[in-house]
C-alpha cells in the first residue's frame, strides 16, 4: 500500500493474477487529484465514503456512495475531492475484450460496446463492485469472476449500448489521427506544435483545435497521458521506474514519478512492487 500524498491518503493498485485483464484499484484521496487522461479499457468506480467529482466532456458527476460510475474507453476525464475529507472508492479497470466478451455472452449487443449513462445511483452494483476487490483479495477467483460478470451484465443490460461505428473522417479528425501517429512514434523527442503542423499540412491553431476535439486533450497533455500508458506496459514487464521514464522521453525519474503519480493514483515503483508479487490472499486495507 503505498502513501500518496499525505498520512491520510493510501491507494492500492494491483492486477490479480487469476484475472490478467483486470485492474483494481481502492483507495482514500484527499488532496490528490486526477488531471485530464484516459483509459484503453472501461473504469467501474463506487464511492464508500465522501464524494468524488468527476470531470467529463458532457459536465462533472458528483459521485457519493452508492453511485457507480462507468466510463467508456478512451473517453476523456478528471477527478477530484468534491468535500474537504475526500473520497474513498474501489475502482475496476477490466479490458476491452472481458467487457464485450461479457456483452456477447449474456446480452443481445453486438460490436464495440459502451454505456449510455455515466453516474447511476445502483447500490447493489456498487456492492458488486466491492466483492470483486474482496474475492480479489482474498485469492478467490472463482468468485471474482462470477461477481464481476453479474455486475457487467447488470449495467450493460440498464445502461449499455452499441457504440456507433465509425464515419468517414473530415480533414481535421484525418490531422489529429496523422498527428498522434507521428507522437506515439517519436514520444522521445516530439516535435514542436509548429512543426507538427507544418508536417501534416495544416496550421497550429488548427491543428490543436482537431485534435483537442478527437481526443478531449491537446496534444502535449495527450502524450503525457501516452508516455504514462507506455511506462506503466514496461513496469508490467519488470522495466526499473527509471529505465522506464528514459524510454518514454520523461527527463528524469522524478519527472515520470510526477506525472505517474498523478495520473496512475501511486507511484511508479509501488505499482512495480504491486506487480512483482503474486496474489494468493490481499492484506486488510483501511477504509
Amino acid at each position: 500500500m503505498a502513501a500518496v500524498s499525505g498520512p491520510a491518503e493510501w491507494a492500492r493498485h494491483w492486477q490479480y493474477a487469476e484475472l490478467p485483464d483486470l485492474d483494481l484499484l481502492r483507495a482514500r484521496y484527499i488532496r490528490h487529484t486526477f488531471p485530464r487522461h484516459s483509459h484503453e479499457g472501461y473504469v467501474f468506480g463506487t464511492i464508500t465514503q465522501g464524494v468524488e467529482d468527476v470531470g467529463l466532456p458532457g459536465g462533472t458527476i458528483h459521485a457519493g456512495p452508492g453511485t457507480v460510475v462507468m466510463i467508456n474507453p478512451e473517453v476523456t476525464h478528471t477527478a477530484r475531492a468534491g468535500v474537504p475529507e475526500g473520497w474513498v472508492y474501489a475502482t475496476l479497470y477490466p479490458s476491452s475484450q472481458v467487457i464485450n466478451d461479457i456483452a456477447a455472452d449474456t446480452t443481445n449487443l453486438r460490436g464495440t460496446v459502451g454505456f449510455t449513462e455515466t453516474g447511476v445511483v445502483d447500490p447493489y452494483a456498487a456492492r458488486l463492485i466491492g466483492e470483486v476487490h474482496r474475492a480479489a483479495e482474498e485469492g478467490n477467483a472463482l468468485a471474482a469472476d462470477s461477481v464481476l460478470r453479474v455486475m457487467v451484465t447488470r449495467l450493460l443490460t440498464r445502461h449499455g449500448s452499441a457504440l456507433p461505428a465509425g464515419t468517414a473522417r473530415a480533414a481535421g479528425v484525418r490531422d489529429a489521427t496523422r498527428a498522434r501517429a507521428v507522437l506515439e512514434s517519436r514520444m522521445t523527442e516530439p516535435p514542436t506544435l509548429e512543426a507538427l503542423a507544418t508536417e501534416l499540412g495544416t496550421s497550429p491553431f488548427a491543428l490543436l483545435r482537431a485534435f483537442k476535439k478527437q481526443y478531449g486533450m491537446p496534444p502535449h497533455t495527450w502524450l503525457t497521458d501516452a508516455r504514462v500508458r507506455r511506462a506503466r506496459r514496461m513496469l508490467d514487464a519488470g522495466t526499473t521506474p527509471a529505465e522506464a521514464a528514459a524510454a518514454v522521453g520523461f527527463t528524469d525519474q522524478p519527472h515520470l514519478n510526477r506525472h505517474f503519480t498523478r495520473i496512475v493514483g501511486v507511484p511508479p515503483g509501488a505499482y512495480r512492487r504491486e506487480r512483482a508479487r503474486t496474489y494468493k490472499t490481499g492484506p486488510d486495507l483501511p477504509g
